[in-house]
């Protein structure tokens, strides 16, 4: 089932939490709305699902309008951080819930509900322990219970709200590339909000950023990371140096360096650069951009340095191979070499 938001908006009382918003999923596609917290995110999630009224325009599915349906006549599949699982009922009855509380002339019967929840328990893997009540379980017990709760109800789409924020790391590692899995396996049109950038990049195929109520940029997962469509979206994902300077000529002037820019640079005047640590080079102090080498340390196989550059209030951190054979020590004069990087005017958000 494919997903439209056309000029999609909400306030609560004073507060625009949701700015007219257009975006359109394809049936199938599994999309990760991504963004700090207050950017509107979980608020979208809600509207598409019906669990808020929409202040302005419409939410359809496929060529249905659904903006004034409720969650149960839009028949989504809701997955909420928390679980909200029934603590009194095992874990068949917390999967089979959905299904036992249809009208009776849509509820199948007890041989199907049986099927179709041992069906779903095997996909999840719990089947061994559908007999279990929620406290007995983990929290990636729980929220596999949770998800596949939300499936039982063959859902028009799939909506999941922070699945994994409750989650210790390792766990949510597993949990999402076996999400992954699920979503291959079952087809569903699925968006799932997220503040996990490597969550994002590793398991949707379609990342949404969201800022401030609007969408910043939207597209696939390695075109996002690697080509940001604003200094937020660059800042946001992933570690970011930010040298302050200006656009002369054709080059970006900062202290006393320069680098040449891309024929995607800005016009004259005040600008932005900003390059990832992995993307710098250390060379000769009389190549690149002048600094001076302020900290050393090794991570995880990294050389990671730190140098400052004339006229910048923050460092700039490099982040080499500990085999790329760089050697450095706090005092030294070095040239980064820029090998990637986006500059933006001043006023650019």
């Amino acid at each position: 089932m494919d997903i439209r938001i056309e000029g999609v908006s909400k306030r609560f009382e004073a507060t625009t939490a949701l700015h007219p918003t257009d975006l359109a999923i394809p049936s199938g596609q599994l999309v990760a709305l991504l963004g700090p917290s207050g950017s509107g995110k979980t608020t979208l999630l809600r509207l598409i699902a019906g669990l808020l009224p929409v202040d302005g325009g419409r939410v359809l599915f496929g060529d249905r309008d659904a903006t004034r349906l409720s969650l149960r006549e839009r028949r989504v599949g809701f997955v909420f951080q928390h679980y909200a699982l029934f603590p009194h009922l095992s874990v068949f009855e917390n999967v089979a819930f959905g299904l036992r509380c249809r009208p009776r002339a849509t509820r199948p019967d007890a041989a199907t509900i049986t099927r179709r929840v041992g069906d779903l328990l095997a996909l999840v893997q719990m089947s061994e322990l559908r007999d279990r009540l929620p406290d007995q379980l983990s929290g990636g017990q729980k929220q596999r219970v949770a998800l596949a709760r939300a499936m039982a109800i063959e859902p028009t789409v799939l909506l999941l709200d922070e699945p994994f924020g409750a989650l210790d790391a390792r766990v949510r590692v597993e949990l999402r590339r076996w999400l992954r899995r699920i979503h291959d396996e079952t087809g569903f049109t699925t968006v799932f909000v997220t503040h996990d950038q490597e969550e994002a990049l590793e398991l949707a195929d379609r990342v949404v950023v969201m800022n401030g109520g609007r969408i910043e940029q939207d597209g696939a997962p390695d075109q996002v990371y690697a080509e940001p469509a604003t200094p937020f979206v660059f800042d946001f994902l992933g570690r970011s140096n930010q040298i302050r300077g200006q656009v002369q000529d054709g080059e970006f002037l900062a202290g006393e360096g320069r680098a040449p820019l891309s024929v995607l640079a800005p016009a004259t005047g005040a600008a932005t650069l900003f390059a990832r640590p992995h993307d710098i080079d250390v060379v000769g102090a009389d190549q690149g951009l002048a600094a001076t080498v302020t900290e050393v340390r090794t991570l995880a196989g990294r050389l990671i340095l730190e140098a400052s550059l004339a006229g910048q209030a923050r460092p700039v951190e490099v982040d080499l191979p500990a085999t790329s054979g760089a050697t450095a020590r706090p005092g030294d004069q070095i040239g980064l070499n820029l090998r990637r990087y986006r500059v933006f005017s001043d006023g650019v958000t």
